[in-house]
């Protein structure tokens, strides 16, 4: 491609909205355009990166023996309701009427469609196993898009589906599928880490998320210190190693007057205590109908995406001012688990505050908490749960190590589903023995679109973008530095046809600018390698090469630079 006739218009300035790196490159870069809230239009630029992901998962997807299909972007609500997703969902599900008033859902992901198919074709264990992937649009109205295409309302995704005879032949899919997001990332390029993960609106029973490392990452990653031990978890499902029971006596229940006491850190300054000997209750509402108690001791944070797991709820919301004194006679900050069961509330307690005796409570009345609370005596919860938010500095669960955490972004998600679809939708096959079964099913999801943020999110400095040679938009960019010097600019001319020729994805800015302004495009788009052809070192039978990661840049005899360029291509491909 010539500079001349490409769509580039870099950007100089940065657009107001743009409110991360990926978000402000890609926009400056001419890979993207803002449509609308979350909405973009994807630019050549930005399309050939993106086409050079969706070949690398392409490839390994066929590799594996996942076939791809194309699946309709509307389904119909009956197939969400067989499910029983179309309530759950949630607002994120963009859903809309047709002229005969019939209810349709823009995808946010394609189970309930592809199981569909799947009952309508496949009824013996012999057509198994069966994996189908597609790469296809998805749309999910997010309450807040940002990030550009790392959090949009419409983005491109592969999702593959799975079907097996029963759970051991589903874990072995679910194995090959995470060696196979292992190749992805590794051929892509990334640093990352794979993660135990909750499997959210999904569904399913385990699942792991592939996380770029990012310093600008919006998840947090909590991992073992411990190389040895492997262990790493998203901050939704990570766990830690629980306290050992206490075995003190039990001290008698004391109600105490404890006037202008706002804070944790207060109130156990104010009874002489340590704040992991007091447990704080917090009210949620659960899927807008009853009241729950959540017991978490004093010195840690509530992990909400576990708490509504063991819930069992859709969605949880911390009750009101008003919703709290009417249902406990207490303002917010005095709720405690005595009586809260005989009050109609559920009470859940941490496996924190499971180990504790002589606890400080709230209790339930304006300035006033209890010393000396025990479970079972004084209160009976009605469940026991893990709900405490994991952090650096706790015990590995696993091998008894340091956690600490670092940011990441999600790029691909496998799930093991399980019966979760094949069983509500029933979708069966017969096995050997004429038996009618459900199928075993797994679900495997990489945001393509967000893994060419998030490879930018990663690989960038002050100037622009660094892309991976793998899916750079080209590979490289051969710059003659004055268009009107014709020994120069025949040279490059024929480098670049002959590189072109080799194979090589390269673009040649012909534009007759300044050479400062076609460095800072080079660099802003971040083009791995440049050739640099200038008038001073041709004339000595040199050519200038830089890889843009470097500082530096190379001086070759121009006879060189050819295979000297593709071997560097080559390299850099090449699985580190």
């Amino acid at each position: 491609m010539k500079w001349s006739r490409a769509f580039i218009n870099t950007l100089r300035e940065t657009p107001k909205e743009a409110e991360s790196i990926s978000h402000k490159y890609m926009l400056r870069a001419c890979l993207i355009k803002k449509l609308g809230a979350g909405v973009y239009d994807l630019l050549p630029l930005g399309l050939k990166s993106l086409n050079k992901v969706t070949a690398i998962i392409r490839e390994e997807m066929n590799a594996a023996g996942a076939q791809e299909v194309l699946l309709p972007i509307l389904s119909p609500s009956e197939l969400w309701q067989e499910s029983g997703r179309w309530a759950k969902y949630g607002k994120e599900m963009m859903r809309m009427t047709d002229r005969h008033e019939n209810s349709w859902a823009l995808g946010p992901t394609h189970e309930e469609v592809i199981t569909d198919l799947v009952r309508s074709q496949v009824n013996s264990y012999k057509q198994l196993p069966l994996n189908l992937y597609q790469i296809q649009v998805k749309f999910r109205d997010e309450i807040r898009p940002r990030f550009g295409v790392m959090r949009s309302r419409e983005f491109m995704m592969k999702d593959a589906y799975s079907f097996d005879r029963d759970e051991a032949a589903a874990m072995a899919t679910y194995r090959l599928m995470f060696d196979t997001y292992t190749k992805i990332c590794k051929r892509i390029g990334f640093k990352f880490r794979s993660v135990d993960a909750d499997s959210g609106p999904i569904g399913g029973n385990c699942s792991s998320e592939f996380m770029v490392l990012a310093e600008t990452g919006e998840d947090t990653i909590i991992y073992c210190e411990n190389e040895k031990c492997g262990y790493a978890a998203n901050m939704e499902k990570a766990v830690f190693k629980k306290p050992e029971p206490q075995t003190a006596a039990e001290e008698p229940l004391t109600k105490v007057h404890t006037p202008n006491i706002r804070t944790v850190e207060e109130l156990a300054a104010f009874l002489g205590k340590k704040p992991e000997d007091t447990a704080k209750t917090i009210l949620y509402i659960v899927d807008e109908k009853k009241m729950a108690g959540a017991v978490m001791r004093g010195d840690r944070e509530i992990n909400e995406v576990k708490l509504k797991n063991a819930l069992g709820a859709s969605e949880i919301r911390l009750a009101t001012p008003d919703e709290i004194l009417e249902k406990t006679g207490a303002p917010v900050g005095f709720a405690g688990p005595i009586n809260l069961k005989e009050k109609g509330i559920r009470l859940a307690i941490d496996e924190t505050v499971a180990s504790l005796k002589n606890t400080v409570t709230g209790g339930n009345e304006l300035d006033y908490h209890y010393t000396g609370v025990n479970r079972g005596r004084d209160y009976q919860e009605n469940l026991v749960a893990d709900f405490a938010k994991a952090v650096k500095g706790d015990t590995c669960a696993k091998c008894g190590g340091k956690l600490n955490e670092q940011k990441g972004i999600e790029m691909g998600h496998v799930f093991y589903l399980g019966k979760k679809y094949s069983k509500s939708m029933q979708a069966k096959f017969l096995d050997e023995d004429g038996k009618s079964k459900e199928f075993e099913m797994g679900c495997f999801g990489i945001g393509v679109s967000r893994t060419v943020a998030a490879s930018i999110e990663q690989n960038n400095d002050e100037n622009g973008i660094i892309w991976p040679m793998a899916i750079a938009p080209y590979e490289v960019n051969v710059i003659p530095v004055n268009v009107k010097y014709e020994e120069g600019m025949k040279y490059a001319e024929e480098i670049y046809k002959k590189l072109k020729d080799a194979g090589i994805d390269v673009i040649m800015d012909d534009r007759d600018i300044s050479p400062g302004v076609k460095f800072k495009d080079s660099d802003l788009i971040g083009f791995p390698l440049r050739v640099v052809v200038g008038e001073k070192n041709f004339k000595d039978g040199k050519v200038e090469v830089k890889l843009r990661r470097e500082k530096d840049f190379a001086l070759m005899d121009k006879a060189e630079v050819f295979d000297r360029v593709v071997g560097i291509v080559k390299k850099e491909k090449e699985i580190k």
